[in-house]
């Protein structure tokens, strides 16, 4: 469905931010990318929706595909159209309207209005607590209200493809997991496919059917999930669990460094 090969991208011509990528993303299926911070992922997604330009970013070589159509230099607004829709790392709600006309704002490239008003409510099945706040202004949700609304948006643009860029990021353990069920049965009961960016590894790797792992703009492994889990290396530095299957602390370790295979 979506493919990028050997993409590098760079920032302000200077910062060579992702160097060589290369994944896919099957349809029907969720992918996940993992990573540190600074690893690039986000950087990965941006160049997928268009929206790099606007941060001073370029895509310099490789190419990105969907559904063999070319993605380089295409304009955010058509790649909305084309069905890709992407949740931006830390929620990026318009926080001055109210949750309602942020739902309308996702739909801003469609002309079907009936349809419109018919996936806002489809939407709002996922999500029913939003319900209660649609005449509420979006500064004034919670955390993980706002991260609902995010994704509501974005399933109203009527995507075929999901990019969501860190929807655990600042949330209770409990509404993670509850997020990441939701995810889970918009994937499955619509067939939407997903591309997920995350550094909570676990949960990521549990609901995904494929997993990259990106380490300093390169991706360093990518396997089926059920593989990843296994890994040794996996279980580690992202898991964080020993070979003898107990959780592992590194507040007094002094040096922590990745074995040299992963650096290759």
């Amino acid at each position: 469905m979506l493919e990028a090969d050997n993409i590098e991208i760079t920032y302000n011509d200077v910062i060579l931010a992702v160097k060589g990528v290369s994944l896919r993303v099957p349809e029907g299926e969720i992918v996940t990318l993992l990573g540190a911070n600074g690893a690039g992922k986000s950087t990965v997604l941006k160049s997928m929706s268009g929206i790099l330009k606007s941060q001073e970013g370029k895509i310099e070589n490789g190419t990105i595909d969907y559904r063999g159509k070319r993605l380089n230099g295409v304009s955010p607004e058509k790649i909305v159209k084309m069905g890709i829709c992407q949740v931006p790392e830390g929620r990026r709600v318009f926080r001055d309207l109210t949750s309602h006309e942020n739902l309308k704002v996702g739909a801003f490239t469609r002309k079907d209005r009936k349809e419109v008003k018919r996936d806002i409510e489809r939407a709002l099945e996922y999500f029913p607590r939003l319900k209660k706040t649609l005449h509420v202004k979006a500064g004034y949700l919670s955390g993980g209200e706002q991260q609902m609304l995010a994704i509501s948006r974005a399933l109203v643009g009527k995507p075929q493809l999901l990019l969501l860029d860190e929807p655990s990021l600042g949330l209770a353990p409990l509404l993670v997991k509850e997020i990441f069920s939701i995810i889970k049965r918009i994937n499955e009961q619509n067939s939407i496919s997903i591309l997920l960016v995350e550094q909570n590894a676990n949960m990521a790797l549990k609901i995904a059917n494929h997993g990259y792992i990106m380490e300093n703009g390169r991706i360093v492994m990518d396997d089926p999930c059920e593989k990843l889990q296994k890994n040794e290396d996996v279980m580690e530095f992202y898991l964080g669990i020993t070979e003898e299957g107990g959780k592992k602390s590194f507040a007094e370790v002094k040096h922590y460094k990745r074995r040299k295979r992963w650096l290759s």
